[in-house]
């Protein structure tokens, strides 16, 4: 089983340039013939004849990019080579407190107006379209990092379980700026950094399991805005394996939970037409129930291989019992109709997320799926693509 070392993996290569554009490959030959394509300029006051540094990162670890010397006047200038979309730092000074992070691209022209004192919390960046996402992040982040280090300070004396609560409460407000912008503006290139508040760095356990839908609509936008970037082909590779784990997650809790080999619990919904059909009334068929929505992305994409599978295995005693979490009649109708879901099946009690069937088979997000075998007993849940393909050849050769 895949673990969370796996995420970590994919996480911190995403996070670095070499995984996706090479930085730290370059002689220093190479290096000095490149042509500048972009510039850093600004003026920080009280920060005068300091050093200023753009930093990219690779396997050999954080890479000078570029630097320059900030003048008498607190004015500066950079200008450099970046080969693609990625995460870099500018760093002033020496230490490595006075960071911020910076997603470049070819061709920006990025503008500082701040002091010493307020580098880190109010860059007063500007100059491209993701500047002012940065602005908002960094100072969410600066007070996060404040209250962080005050909770720290009381270590020992509360719990491990309310120090984790109370580091999720103050964590709460970058998160959700994150989440809500990344909704906002899938393809804005900060959401490289924004995206760590998706990403189960810590684990499934209380993870909201939304945000692999979030993930993948940034990971398609970026793929669809910046094509051919090794950046944007890892985070679509790096959704790809946290929704693999999730789904092994969600398998091993429902064995743990020991669902496996248990009675599927019963369902009587009604149908479109407004009668009402029983899980158990397809006893003798191993059943897939399926919980979906019309207004659900990912299930609409995943119907297309539910119906192959139907059509395949519809002879050997399979079928599909479609649990919909919709709340409008027309709409759900028309997806069935739009997307072919031939089977007989559909049921529903229109009450979206508040439906029972939540809390009556543990889920919080879909498309999530129970197979069951002809006597009503749980074979696995969380089966999709070719692990369902495999489940159902092993139980219908």
């Amino acid at each position: 089983m895949r673990t969370i070392n796996n995420l970590l993996f994919f996480t911190l290569c995403l996070l670095t340039v070499a995984c996706n554009n090479g930085i730290g490959d370059e002689s220093e030959e190479e290096k000095q013939s490149l042509e500048d394509n972009f510039t850093v300029s600004g003026k920080i006051s009280g920060a005068e004849n300091l050093n200023i540094y753009v930093e990219g990162f690779s396997e050999k670890g954080v890479i000078k990019i570029a630097d320059t010397k900030i003048d008498s006047k607190g004015e500066f200038t950079i200008k450099g080579n970046v080969p693609g979309l990625g995460i870099y730092n500018l760093r002033l000074g020496e230490s490595q407190n006075k960071v911020i992070p910076l997603t470049l691209l070819p061709n920006d022209n990025v503008k500082i107006n701040t002091s010493f004192d307020f580098f880190i919390s109010k860059p007063n960046a500007s100059g491209t379209k993701w500047t002012d996402v940065m602005n908002q992040y960094v100072e969410y982040l600066s007070i996060f990092t404040s209250k962080q280090k005050e909770l720290m300070a009381t270590q020992g004396q509360i719990s491990e379980a309310d120090m984790s609560l109370k580091y999720l409460e103050l964590r709460k407000p970058l998160d959700d700026f994150a989440i809500n912008q990344m909704k906002k503006e899938p393809e804005n290139p900060f959401n490289i950094i924004l995206q760590t508040s998706a990403i189960p760095i810590t684990g499934f356990e209380g993870w909201d399991a939304g945000n692999i839908d979030i993930l993948k609509t940034v990971a398609e936008a970026f793929n669809a805005k910046y094509k051919n970037s090794p950046m944007a082909s890892n985070m679509v590779a790096q959704t790809a394996e946290i929704e693999r784990a999730y789904k092994e997650f969600l398998a091993s809790q429902a064995a743990s939970k020991g669902m496996e080999n248990l009675e599927a619990p019963e369902i009587s919904l009604n149908t479109p037409e407004g009668k009402v059909l029983k899980l158990s009334s397809l006893r003798g068929k191993v059943v897939l129930i399926d919980f979906w929505a019309s207004w659900c992305g990912p299930c609409r994409r995943e119907n297309p291989n539910v119906i192959r599978l139907y059509n395949k295995f519809k002879d050997k005693g399979f079928t599909v019992y479609s649990v919909s979490l919709d709340d409008d009649l027309n709409a759900w109708k028309q997806a069935i109709q739009s997307d072919g879901l031939i089977w007989p099946n559909h049921v529903s009690d229109l009450l979206g997320w508040k439906t029972s069937m939540v809390q009556l088979y543990g889920f919080n997000s879909i498309p999530y799926t129970v197979l069951i075998d002809k006597n009503g007993k749980i074979l696995g849940v969380g089966l999709r693509g070719q692990e369902l393909e495999q489940k159902l050849s092993e139980v219908l050769p």
